[in-house]
């Protein structure tokens, strides 16, 4: 009896060998992982990852080094200082391609970008089509040269309507027939704190602008050298955004305040709320690929859009700026809850 318990004793440690994945047992790697701006709950899925251990599980040390104003993780990341980058939007991706900078986009954690156009209600500005009889759309000079190219191609829009926008609300605030760019999970809330009024908002994916963002990008080279270390990075993300999302994200957000002070309970609170909202994470592809999906259709949806708006030729090979090979394997639905 003694014999035939320590070989069952024997076997079932074997078993559980087996069903473990290797890197279960191993040290943690360590993952340096750079954002594309200051900590806000735009980012929440990295630090839930962080906060409740899923980074761990998946055998990973992850650090996040924030953005900024000041910061450069895109450069970083390429030239090897960083293993991953939060990207923005795939305009970026493309243009990697056509400068020849071996970078890839692994997965897609926003299946909208949440780039929006702000105006005031009331003054004949409650439509899209109707912002084009307006002289004053206030923009960046990123944005005048990406999304409203897309405007000008799509739409119509002219040059000339466009003016500097410095990046506070009070030029808008005080001109009411006035358009602004902004983001879905910010600006809307600080225009209706500062102005006393709720503005029209109008998210720039729902009237075709098709990109992808808030990307996972990495080094083409570690991706041929370790890919299942890319791997596990994006479903540990991916499991994060599910779990940011639907679950307790109260040590995540704690985390994303500590590197971000001037972060607020409040904006976090209107910001996930927002993402939910307008389907930032989790809508289309995503009820069935999951969270991270993407897809070669609307890769080149989005291209021939930018080909059209003047921003790429035609013969850029896009298809290198992305890969497939580790997202659309439905990682964290049963995570979501059920209607």
């Amino acid at each position: 009896m003694v014999m035939k318990a320590g070989i069952l004793s024997c076997l079932g440690a074997c078993l559980a060998g087996l069903s473990s994945p290797a890197w279960a047992e191993q040290a943690l790697t360590d993952v340096t992982f750079g954002t594309n701006w200051l900590a806000q709950a735009e980012h929440g899925g990295y630090y839930q990852a962080l906060a409740d251990g899923t980074y761990e599980k998946y055998g990973l040390k992850v650090t996040i080094v924030p953005g900024g104003p000041r910061a450069n993780n895109r450069m970083l990341m390429t030239v090897g200082k960083l293993d991953f980058y939060m990207g923005g939007s795939l305009i970026q991706a493309f243009s990697a391609v056509e400068k020849n900078i071996p970078t890839v986009v692994v997965a897609a954690h926003f299946q909208k970008e949440p780039q929006v156009l702000l105006s005031h209600p009331g003054q004949g500005l409650d439509g899209f089509e109707s912002l084009k009889t307006s002289n004053d759309i206030l923009l960046s000079k990123d944005g005048f040269a990406t999304f409203y190219q897309w405007m000008k191609a799509e739409y119509g829009f002219k040059d000339e309507q466009v003016k500097p926008f410095g990046f506070t609300p009070a030029p808008f605030i005080a001109n009411p027939r006035a358009v602004q760019q902004g983001y879905a999970t910010a600006e809307p809330l600080t225009i209706e704190k500062a102005g006393g009024f709720k503005p029209n908002v109008f998210l720039l994916a729902d009237y075709g602008f098709s990109t992808y963002s808030t990307t996972v990008e990495t080094r083409r080279e570690l991706i041929e050298k370790n890919p299942d270390l890319v791997q596990r990075f994006v479903d540990a993300s991916t499991i994060g955004w599910y779990n940011y999302l639907y679950g307790d994200n109260t040590k995540a957000n704690a985390l994303i305040k500590r590197d971000n002070p001037e972060m607020t309970d409040e904006l976090i609170a209107y910001s996930v709320a927002k993402m939910k909202e307008y389907g930032i994470v989790d809508s289309g592809d995503t009820a069935k690929l999951g969270i991270g999906a993407m897809t070669d259709a609307r890769m080149k949806d989005f291209f021939d859009k930018m080909v059209k708006a003047g921003l790429f030729k035609a013969d850029l090979d896009y298809r290198r700026s992305y890969t497939l090979q580790f997202v659309n394997k439905g990682v964290g639905l049963d995570l979501k809850p059920r209607p």
